[in-house]
C-alpha cells in the first residue's frame, strides 16, 4: 500500500486492490486539546504516586525525591504507550476528541511504533507547551511531530460513523458466510470502520456506476474483503462480487444476528 498526501490535509490510502480510502489527518490545534485532557490524566496519576512517596520521605528524602524523577518518567511515557497499545492508537484526550494515532501507509500500527512516538515527546515539548512538536506537526504536510515522522506515523480524525439502514439496503438472500462465525469474528475484527462504510457507499451507489465500471468496482472491493478473511470455498464458490460485498457488510453491521450453521444442500 502507498499513501499520497493532498493539500486538503487528507491522507489517502490506496490497497494493492486498487481500493483507496480517505482520512481526515488532526491538525495541531485539535491535537493540542487532547495533549491537555492527557497531562490532566497523567497529573493525576503522579498525584497518587506523590502521596506515596510522602511515606517514603519518613526513610529518606533522597530516595523520596528519585522515587519521583523515575515515577515520572514511566508514568508519562507508559502511559501514552498503554493506551495506545491497548486502545488501537487512542489515548484518553485523543478518544474524547476522537482521534487516533495509524501508520502512515495505512499498515497494521505496531508496538515498536508507539513506543518510539511516545519516547521522543520529551523532545517535541521543548521548550515548554510543545513548541517544537506544535512547531514542526504545523510546517509538516502530513502535521506530523518529530515523534510521528521517526515512528512513521500520523493522527487522524475518526469522525462518528452512522449505522445505515441495513435492512433496506441489504437484500433477504441466505448468506453463506454466516455459516462460519470464527471467519466472521476475524473479518469484523480485520475490517476497519472506514474501509466497512466504503463498502456501503458502494451498495448505495451503485445504481449510479456505469456498468462496467461497477463491475471493477465491486471486484477489486470483493478482492479486498477476501483477503481480509479467507472463507472456504463452499462458501464463496458462485457469489457474484456484489453479493459476496452485500454478505460482508451484513456480517460486518448486523455481528448479534449470527445464523447457525447451514446444511451443505443449502450452502449448495
Amino acid at each position: 500500500a502507498f499513501a499520497n498526501v493532498m493539500r486538503t490535509s487528507t491522507l489517502q490510502i490506496r490497497t494493492a486492490e486498487g481500493v483507496v480510502f480517505s482520512q481526515q489527518l488532526a491538525g495541531p490545534v485539535t491535537r493540542f486539546f487532547a495533549w491537555i485532557v492527557d497531562a490532566v490524566c497523567i497529573t493525576v496519576l503522579m498525584f497518587v504516586v506523590s502521596l506515596a512517596s510522602v511515606l517514603l520521605g519518613f526513610l529518606s528524602w533522597n530516595f523520596a525525591a528519585a522515587f519521583n524523577a523515575i515515577a515520572y518518567f514511566v508514568i508519562s511515557i507508559g502511559y501514552g504507550i498503554l493506551c495506545e497499545w491497548s486502545w488501537r492508537g487512542q489515548t484518553v484526550g485523543k478518544r474524547l476528541f476522537r482521534l487516533r494515532v495509524v501508520d502512515v501507509e495505512g499498515m497494521r500500527l505496531q508496538f515498536n511504533q508507539i513506543v518510539t512516538r511516545n519516547l521522543l515527546r520529551f523532545v517535541d515539548s521543548l521548550p515548554v507547551f510543545y513548541f517544537i512538536g506544535g512547531l514542526v506537526c504545523w510546517l509538516s504536510p502530513k502535521s506530523q511531530r518529530l515523534g510521528d515522522i521517526a515512528a512513521n506515523t500520523v493522527v487522524v480524525r475518526n469522525p462518528r460513523v452512522v449505522e445505515p439502514d441495513i435492512d433496506q439496503l441489504l437484500t433477504g438472500k441466505f448468506n453463506s458466510l454466516r455459516a462460519y462465525p470464527h471467519l466472521a469474528a476475524r473479518l469484523r475484527q480485520n475490517v476497519s470502520p472506514a474501509e466497512a462504510a466504503l463498502a456501503v457507499q458502494a451498495l448505495v451507489r451503485r445504481d449510479e456506476f456505469d456498468p462496467v465500471d461497477r463491475v471493477e468496482l465491486f471486484a477489486e472491493l470483493a478482492a479486498h474483503f477476501r483477503a481480509k478473511a479467507e472463507f472456504p470455498a463452499e462458501a464463496t464458490d458462485g457469489i457474484a462480487d456484489e453479493q459476496y460485498v452485500r454478505n460482508v457488510v451484513d456480517v460486518i453491521y448486523r455481528p448479534r444476528t449470527e445464523a447457525r450453521p447451514e446444511p451443505a444442500a443449502a450452502l449448495r
